[in-house]
This record gives structure tokens, sequence and C-alpha cells, in this order.
């Protein structure tokens, strides 16, 4: 736990020490801005959470400093397999993508933080903790960050990288537009014996609702689900039931070692900028993980508004990142109802399409944009 005390001002006062406000801080301190990230938790989350890391995003950490140690903590996969059941319908490959890094990376989020936090580290920044923000207000010549211990923050600018329920973002008064999915969603990390192996990322499509199955260091795997009614901490024999219902025969679950179930939305904010405040990362926008695009963005999103802040350029912050966390958004959206649709006619119709189109461009196309090259 880090317990320096705050100091009386910063230029940038940074409300989350998550991959966003991470990224965000090391890129301000690269070009040498003083800062200062808050966060309210007395040290880094060590749950896995997020675990794919795209190739726009490792090109982000190459100029951050921080994509060589975190690539040797992960697993490369070089391809996506939309399968029914057993049947696959379409390969979405990765190996041809005109990037460094032709390829997925899965590691686990907490990895990904610590990596972000040493480079920090090594530039001279750090995160405060525990330090949960109270309340934000803004005037003409700055903002003042108050927290629960009612100390005081004073700052040129405050970005909320503090997730879906930002207090930034309900400070600066900007609306999060969108709807939650009715279905919860099924997170565990197993150790099983699984069929199609560790050399791809598998989504399962079935009536019951979307399965993703991908592999992480150490032999295990990652299995996010899409569930009516799961329960709070899904244990081994649920997780067990749900594969040989969806992936019938293909997997043998011998380990359990970290579940839970989350709720998810579908929202982009009005805005990313009201005055001297400014949104990033889950605060600006949140979406289904069925292409494990969350994170990227978000780290993106820090990487972005560091360098406009630099720049000087603040203005254009907003126009460069929500365009892309709207089609984000869109395209995450199209995915999991494509993949969970009772529908018996649009389910053959998407069986029968989705292999014909692995005969086209469409394939590299879906890599591209999973990948987020498009939002260079």
């Amino acid at each position: 736990m880090n317990t320096t005390a705050l100091p009386e001002r910063t230029e940038v006062a940074v409300v989350g020490g998550g991959p966003t406000g991470l990224a965000l801080a090391v890129t301000l301190a690269s070009a040498g801005i003083d800062f200062v990230v808050l966060d309210r938790l007395a040290e880094g989350a060590n749950t896995s959470r997020a675990a794919v890391v795209h190739a726009r995003t490792l090109e982000v950490l190459d100029e951050l400093g921080a994509s060589e140690e975190l690539i040797a903590r992960g697993v490369q996969v070089t391809r996506f397999a939309v399968r029914d059941g057993a049947r696959r319908l379409l390969t979405v490959p990765f190996d041809q993508l005109p990037t460094p890094h032709p390829y997925t990376l899965m590691v686990p989020q907490y990895e990904t933080e610590r990596v972000l936090l040493a480079r920090l580290r090594a530039l001279g920044g750090d995160v405060h903790r525990p330090y949960e923000v109270a309340s934000v207000a803004q005037d003409e010549d700055g903002v003042t960050l108050t927290m629960t211990t009612g100390e005081t923050l004073r700052s040129a600018y405050a970005v909320g990288a503090d997730g879906m329920h930002s207090t930034v973002r309900e400070a600066a008064g900007i609306g999060f537009t969108g709807n939650a999915y009715a279905e919860s969603f099924v997170l565990a990390d197993v150790v099983m014996d699984w069929s199609p192996g560790p050399s791809e990322v598998s989504l399962t499509f079935d009536t019951a609702g979307l399965t993703v199955v991908a592999p992480l260091p150490g032999g295990h795997y990652r299995v996010v689900a899409t569930v009516d009614d799961a329960p709070t901490t899904p244990d081994m024999a649920f997780v067990q039931r749900l594969l040989d219902e969806r992936a019938p025969g293909q997997a043998q679950v011998t380990g359990l070692a970290w579940s839970s179930r989350f709720r998810v939305h579908h929202r982009v904010a009005d805005r990313y900028r009201a005055g001297r405040l400014l949104l990033a990362g889950d605060a600006a926008h949140v979406h289904s993980p069925a292409g494990g695009q969350g994170m990227n963005t978000g780290i993106q999103d820090g990487y972005a508004l560091g360098r406009a802040v630099a720049s000087g350029q603040l203005d254009g912050y907003e126009a460069q990142r929500r365009r892309v966390a709207q089609r984000v958004v869109a395209f995450t959206h199209r995915m999991t109802r494509v993949a969970t649709t009772r529908n018996p006619m649009a389910r053959g119709a998407r069986n029968t399409v989705l292999p014909l189109l692995g005969h086209t461009g469409m394939p590299k196309k879906l890599a591209t944009e999973l990948a987020e090259l498009n939002y260079r």
C-alpha cells in the first residue's frame, strides 16, 4: 500500500489506477507533465478480469516502453475460431495482420497492471492509495478533488478513469447513454482438458448463450459466457455443466482458480469532456466482452489523452476517441446478438453464411476490427 501524502496541487489528477489510468500516467510521465493518480483500493486488484491484449494496444505499449515485459508474461494466439457446438463455422486469423504484433496476447489483467505500474515507477511516478474521491468541483481556474478523508487536491484538470460508476462523470453531469443486457455474464479461470487446445480462442454459439474459451498462462483457460441467471460465484460443477451443454464432449474441468458473475451494459458517455473534467476507459464506454476489447480501448484512451495533454490539443481528444468507442460498442453488440439469437431461422442462416464468408476477405476484416488496427 502506498500511503504517500497527497501534494497540494498537480497539473492532472487521474482518478483510477487501473489499466486506463496507468496508461495515461505513463504517457504523462514520459512527457514530463506533473500528475497524481488516485485509487480507492489499498492495493491493485489480483483477479484476472480482462485477459486479452490486442495488437493495437501492444503497439501503444511499444511506445510506452511496456510491451516487451508484458509479452513475456502472456500466451500468443493467432486465431479465433467461431463455432456452433463442436462445428467450426469460421476461423478469424491474426497472423497476417500488418502490425509488429500479428497475434492476440492472452494475459491476466493484473499482469498488465503490474507491468504498467513498474513502468510508471521507473519513470518516477506511482499510484496514491487508498484515496477515495468523494467530490469533484471545477471552477475557472482548476478542479478541487475532496477525498472521503477530507483531504483535498487541486489540479488544472481531472480525468475520470474510475469505471462505469464514475464519480468524475457524475460531477461533470455527463450522461451515459445505452442499456443493460438482460443476461448475466459468467467469468471463470479454470484448469481443464479442452479439445480445441491452447492455440486458439473459441467463440461458441448456442441457443442458451455465447461462450468464449481462451488460453491463459500456466495451463489455465478463461471461460466467459452469457447465462440467463448465473450464481454469484459459479463453482466448478456449474462451469462443467455449462460447457457440457454448449460444447458437449470437449471439456473436462479439473480445477477452478477464480470465478464471478457480472452484469454488462452497452453505453457511451454523451461527451468525453466538460470543461476541466475528462473521461477515459470504462467511465466513458462499456460494452459486451465478446471481443475482449474493453481494456484495450481504455488503454488506448489513456495514451491518446496523455498525448493530447502534452501537445495542448485537448479539444481533439473527444473527437478522436468517442467515435472509436461508438464503433466498438456497436460491433460487440452485434456480435453478441448474432451469437445468442434463439430464432431458428436466424440461426440457420447464420450457420450457413459464416462458412461461406470464410472464403472471402471477411475473416481478415474481422481480425483487423478486433485487433483495433483501424483506430490508429
